[in-house]
């Protein structure tokens, strides 16, 4: 017996071996990923074999790349249809004179993302947690036609379950109203939690749910995207999740600093499109866009802007790529907050070259870890702009979740895409980009009524951090591609 057990054991280690060696010629030689993810990876199937590949399984499988969404064949004709006829009328648009100074930015989301610009529109700031769920909520109840709405994070607590219970009553009235969450970042939902709102024709689906049991392939590939669609014609976007935390009532992280969009007008259509995409991948059924309420308007207001996302199914980073288009289009300054900032080479080499090009950058991070690796990951990364000039502070009075760029005042960037591997690459994100400067100059604001409650970190505060620091430092800035 002890015989058969230990050829079985031997047969179990040899085989793990095996998958660990085809999972290490993967890496190399099928999946396209950074070079530095590819190393990283190497490195932990190497060292670690058989652990190592237990990570992979979970963590490390790349996504397919085509087909992942469901679309037709006709409504893949009308989006590039719709494509090529704004690729035309930029020309026309180009009048306006945002417009007309960052074409090229414009030109360069429409042809890699599909993001097309729209114009009549508002939009009102929401940076407090009280102020943005109450405003949501009222527009919820006030729903005459149909609510979508997503969240990485709905948390078991008084709020998410008072959002719950005011979709539930919208759907009691007669509302179409369709949910969806991410399975790993609501991983506290059950099925059970929304039985009032499917008895009432609610629909409900968990993003890339657990394939058996508690076993989920789909860890690393996280729908990160907060997005509240109401009758076609609010739209919600930003980097609040639903829970008592994003209050600022919770003791371990204080008062929660974050940036969100009420919008109105035609990019709450196009923020639709992206709702839709997202539903029909995560739902059994696949519902036709004729299906889906978009809501007339009245705006006459011109607020140029575009809704641009980015996930493991996309063809390059274009999030990434917009935000580095942002910054090398900088003359004066650039305002950026990030709870996460643990840029690539390529992003950290466009920093560099707008401050050694002597444009003002301002960068801002929490003062505490919510994610240790993550944190110290990110105290590398702006110790080094530190040398170059950069500002760097550190917020206090809680912690800082708001992911926003300002540049020259003039055009701003809002949504869920933290500056990290996991949000360029691996998340599925979302962000607005809006071209005016009475927005820009409230976010500039913003940002710098933040910085005079913020710690302004120095070259010499950051030399004289402890061994310790530098060890954590060190280890996470080895991580960081897969953090």
């Amino acid at each position: 017996m002890v015989e058969v057990w230990s050829t079985f054991t031997i047969i179990i280690v040899y085989g793990l071996l095996i998958m660990n060696i085809l999972a290490v010629l993967t890496v190399i030689f099928l999946e396209r990923r950074d070079i530095g993810a590819t190393w990283a990876w190497v490195f932990i199937l190497y060292f670690v074999p058989l652990v190592g590949f237990l990570v992979y399984l979970f963590f490390g499988r790349l996504l397919k790349k085509t087909n992942f969404y469901r679309v037709t064949d006709e409504e893949q004709l009308e989006q590039d249809r719709r494509i090529a006829l704004q690729k035309k009328e930029l020309v026309t648009m180009g009048r306006h004179p945002m417009i007309q100074k960052h074409r090229d930015m414009i030109r360069m989301n429409l042809m890699s993302n599909g993001s097309l610009l729209s114009l009549s529109n508002q939009l009102q700031i929401l940076s407090d947690g009280e102020q943005k769920f109450n405003r949501m909520i009222q527009d919820i109840r006030q729903a005459e036609h149909e609510v979508n709405i997503q969240y990485y994070i709905i948390q078991k607590d008084r709020l998410g379950l008072a959002l719950i219970d005011t979709l539930t009553d919208c759907a009691r009235r007669g509302i179409k109203v369709r949910l969806l969450y991410d399975a790993v970042g609501s991983r506290s939902l059950k099925r059970t939690d929304f039985k009032d709102l499917l008895a009432h024709g609610g629909e409900v689906f968990a993003f890339f749910p657990s394939t058996i049991g508690f076993v989920n392939f789909r860890l690393n590939n996280r729908n990160h995207r907060k997005s509240c669609i109401i009758d076609g014609r609010i739209g919600y976007i930003g980097g609040f999740n639903v829970g008592t935390e994003y209050l600022g009532i919770d003791e371990k992280f204080g008062y929660w600093r974050d940036t969100h969009f009420r919008l109105e007008g035609d990019v709450v259509h196009d923020q639709l499109d992206r709702f839709i995409l997202d539903w029909n991948q995560a739902s059994d059924v696949y519902t036709e866009k004729s299906l889906f309420y978009y809501g007339t308007h009245r705006i006459q207001d011109i607020l140029p802007m575009q809704i641009v996302t980015s996930g493991p199914d996309s063809r390059s980073e274009y999030l990434k790529l917009a935000l580095i288009k942002m910054i090398n289009e900088a003359k004066r300054t650039i305002y950026i907050q990030s709870p996460y900032f643990i840029p690539d080479t390529s992003y950290l080499d466009a920093c560099k070259a707008a401050l050694l090009s002597g444009v003002e950058v301002r960068i801002m991070i929490p003062n505490k870890p919510d994610h240790p690796f993550v944190y110290w990951a990110t105290t590398a990364a702006v110790g080094e702009l530190l040398s170059y000039g950069a500002k760097v502070y550190t917020y206090e009075p809680g912690f800082l979740h708001a992911k926003t760029i300002v540049v020259d005042g003039e055009i701003a960037s809002v949504g869920t895409t933290n500056i990290d591997a996991r949000s360029f690459r691996l998340n599925f994100e979302m962000n607005t980009i809006v071209y005016d400067q009475a927005i820009a100059i409230e976010l500039e604001r913003l940002f710098l009524a933040d910085c005079e409650v913020s710690k302004l970190m120095t070259v010499e505060s950051y030399a004289a951090r402890s061994r310790t620091i530098k060890f954590k430092e060190s280890i996470s800035r080895l991580l960081s591609p897969i953090l």
